[in-house]
């Protein structure tokens, strides 16, 4: 099992990314996906999840409006569109899959996630 994330980079306050996270090895279209990230010295933290479907997902207050998750099961990827960036958003992003098909109540929680990816820097400067 394999989850290849792509796409970060260094960028100003309120340029755009896209992440990427390539699956393989893993039934991708019956996991929810989602991303994490975690900055030097802090937790991982929740960002964004998207359940098997694209018909629910989830997103931390602090991305609200500004950030999209987006799956492509066809292709056994998922997206994070990363709008109007702020030098907090500034982080080490991970891929995460969760065996279940639906969005956990736990979405947060990292722990209930099985397969990890190896991360992709974002560094937004002011």
């Amino acid at each position: 099992v394999q989850l290849q994330a792509s796409g970060g980079g260094s960028v100003q306050a309120g340029d755009s990314l896209r992440l990427s996270c390539a699956g393989s090895g893993i039934t991708f279209s019956s996991y929810t996906m989602a991303w994490f990230r975690q900055a030097p010295g802090k937790e991982r933290e929740f960002v964004a999840a998207i359940n098997w479907s694209s018909s629910s997902s989830r997103y931390a207050d602090s991305v609200k409006g500004r950030f999209t998750i987006d799956r492509a099961n066809a292709e056994n990827m998922v997206y994070l569109q990363m709008n109007s960036l702020k030098p907090e958003d500034t982080a080490l992003y991970y891929c995460a899959a969760d065996r279940r098909s639906y969005i956990s109540d736990r979405y947060a929680t990292p722990r209930i996630y099985t397969y990890w990816g190896q991360g992709t820097q974002v560094t937004v400067s002011s």
